[in-house]
């Protein structure tokens, strides 16, 4: 085999050819007819359906993601809105609660006004009632000690000869 080989190469240019055909016919026959059972076996058809097939699919995935993407977007907008609204919302109650916490501190000091009021009309009323009382007491102490005076001096000074005077003038008197 060794030997084949040597010959072989050493014949250089001597290619080996068949039926009176070159190495390179015979290459250029083999890619026909591979390139024709290719053809008549619809590889060419089969590798386009596999590659129309993929780009579908590739097609499908991008509107897909196109969807998912629009999706997202009209879900942001709408938390966006119901994040605004909520703070609307949140400055409105706060709003009011001010207003109503106005309202609650005007009306509780309407309320203390009357009720100070109140109280000093009570306190006036309890204190003109304490005048009343203790005038009528010291009248009536000062009446009972102007009493009891008026008794001590007409004891002292009116004997029998007095009282006899005052009575004749006063039935001349009539």
């Amino acid at each position: 085999m060794v030997d084949a080989l040597t010959i072989l190469i050493a014949a250089g240019d001597n290619e080996p050819a068949a039926l009176g055909l070159d190495s390179y016919q015979w290459v250029s026959i083999a890619m026909l007819a591979l390139v024709g059972i290719f053809i008549w076996k619809k590889v060419p058809g089969l590798i386009t359906g596999g590659l129309d097939s993929k780009i579908q699919e590739i097609k499908d995935q991008l509107d897909e993601a196109k969807n998912l993407r629009a999706e997202a977007e009209a879900l942001r907008d709408e938390y966006a809105t119901k994040i605004k609204d909520a703070e609307k919302h949140a400055e409105d109650m706060l709003a009011n609660a001010e207003r109503d916490a106005d309202a609650i501190l005007k009306k509780a000091e309407a309320d203390g006004k009357l009720m100070v009021e109140r109280r000093k009309r009570m306190a006036e009323d309890k204190i003109a009632t304490a005048e009343r009382e203790a005038v009528a007491e010291v009248k009536s102490v000062a009446v009972n000690a102007a009493a009891a005076a008026a008794r001590t001096l007409i004891a002292d000074r009116h004997d029998a000869e007095a009282d006899k005077k005052l009575a004749d003038e006063m039935i001349s008197s009539i």
